[in-house]
């Protein structure tokens, strides 16, 4: 199973891959976590936002793969607790499905991506900053992987 996690941003801090990239290279049996980063749109002092996500968004919904079950993070998604998310992640591996988590840039995903993507995910009501949404995804996604493991992580 391949799980991808679909960004915008592309220069993010050191502390932010190397955060990741701990999570990720810890997945083993099968399951692989990815990060796939594409570039933010310049931001300017006058710029149309509607017009920059509609951009950023078509990147995201360009590099989902027709197979994949496609997941937006919003903050208006539907909240899981770990153990749900460990149910709907023993379903993706059961079905075969490999899944793409779309993170959106820092005005969010447009409404074209949310409708496209099967289902809307929120990890908080709180407004996260991006680059932490990546580590705490990974986080996430691994603590639901270990404990579909039996592994000791999650207590």
């Amino acid at each position: 199973m391949i799980i991808r996690i679909l960004a915008i941003g592309t220069r993010m801090p050191s502390w932010v891959m190397e955060g990741f990239q701990d999570y990720a290279k810890r997945f083993t049996s099968g399951c692989t976590l990815q990060l796939c980063e594409m570039p933010a749109e310049k931001r300017a002092k006058n710029a149309d936002i509607p017009r920059i996500i509609e951009r950023e968004s078509e990147k995201l919904l360009a590099a989902i793969k027709p197979d994949h079950h496609v997941i937006a993070l919003d903050v208006k998604g539907r909240p899981f607790s770990t153990d749900q998310l460990a149910t709907e992640l023993k379903h993706w591996q059961t079905d075969g499905r490999h899944v793409d988590f779309l993170i959106g840039g820092p005005d969010g995903l447009s409404s074209t991506c949310l409708q496209t993507a099967h289902e809307k995910w929120s990890l908080s009501p709180l407004t996260l900053p991006h680059p932490l949404v990546r580590i705490l995804l990974a986080e996430q996604l691994y603590r639901a992987f270990s404990l579909l493991q039996n592994h000791p992580y999650h207590r």
